[in-house]
């Protein structure tokens, strides 16, 4: 879904769920909102986010089916726990797409109206399809914006302007995406774990060059168990910069990253079915492993 649509999803969802609310985190560097989800009302507090990556719209779409089919849940359990008992004890914070500008360009390109049209064009080699885009509004990879190794990923990645992906921006959180994501992960100092939504590949990342949270290693044996994902050790510039290295190294907060789903990206919609049942229950019960 693109940006118009998620709106459209996020009103429909409000009027429908009890135990949902529905706000924005902040705007994007385009002046899109960033929706953001509130459901249940509990103490223990997850924070779940897809669409760093504008290419990986799908993880987008797979948390919107997580929402929407909570309230078709409620009165079922899963795990043995009822769904109703986790509203009680639980408050999902989800915001399914960070990126709604580059989400945009994907769907719609670079529209005329935009002040920096002809400079993104040029970051994309001069090509007006924008299908594997990653990078936000004025080509920043979002999950390499965060404070963590920044000097030394742009060191490594070479890349020091704005591209379809890998360049990190001029200084950590310069992008408000990332800023307003960070200032929210500042002020909630309760927030027990972070799920960051990505494809492709079906593994779980939940160490940060060697850093991880003493309970990691269990609830990554317990994401499998529910997913089939395999844990593994991001290596590289994949352990740079992102929201899982950050939360971990920074917050000490538990952190993993998901990527969902396998083949080559941009997966297609199609995929979103077996992808939700393979994570559905791991994310109804991610928060009691925590």
């Amino acid at each position: 879904m693109d940006h118009k649509e998620l709106l459209a999803r996020a009103e429909a969802l409000e009027k429908s769920l009890p135990d949902l609310s529905f706000g924005y985190l902040g705007t994007s560097l385009l002046g899109r909102g960033i929706p953001k989800f509130t459901l249940g009302h509990g103490k223990i507090e997850v924070l779940y986010v897809g669409t760093h990556h504008a290419l990986e719209w799908l993880t987008c779409d797979l948390l919107i089916k997580f929402l929407e089919e909570a309230g078709s849940l409620r009165e079922k359990r899963i795990g043995g726990i009822s769904v109703a008992e986790l509203f009680e004890c639980v408050t999902y914070h989800v915001i399914p797409m960070l990126n709604p500008d580059g989400v945009e360009y994907v769907y719609h390109g670079v529209s005329n109206d935009n002040p920096i049209k002809d400079r993104v064009i040029a970051m994309n080699g001069g090509n007006k399809t924008f299908s594997f885009w990653q990078a936000n509004g004025r080509g920043v990879d979002l999950n390499h914006n965060y404070n963590d190794a920044f000097a030394e990923y742009r060191a490594a990645s070479g890349i020091l302007s704005g591209a379809p992906t890998r360049f990190a921006g001029e200084e950590p959180e310069s992008e408000p995406e990332v800023a307003y994501l960070c200032g929210f992960l500042r002020h909630h100092p309760t927030l027990r774990g972070v799920l960051s939504l990505h494809t492709q590949g079906r593994v779980i990342y939940y160490q940060s060059r060697g850093a991880m949270c003493p309970s990691s290693i269990r609830i990554a044996k317990q994401m499998e168990a529910r997913s089939g994902y395999h844990p593994e050790i991001a290596e590289g510039l994949s352990s740079c910069g992102g929201l899982t290295d950050w939360c971990i190294r920074s917050l000490g907060i538990p952190a993993f990253t998901l990527e969902c789903g396998s083949g080559k990206n941009p997966l297609p919609i199609s995929q979103l079915k077996q992808i939700y049942t393979e994570l559905r229950d791991l994310l109804f019960l991610f928060p009691t492993w925590l």
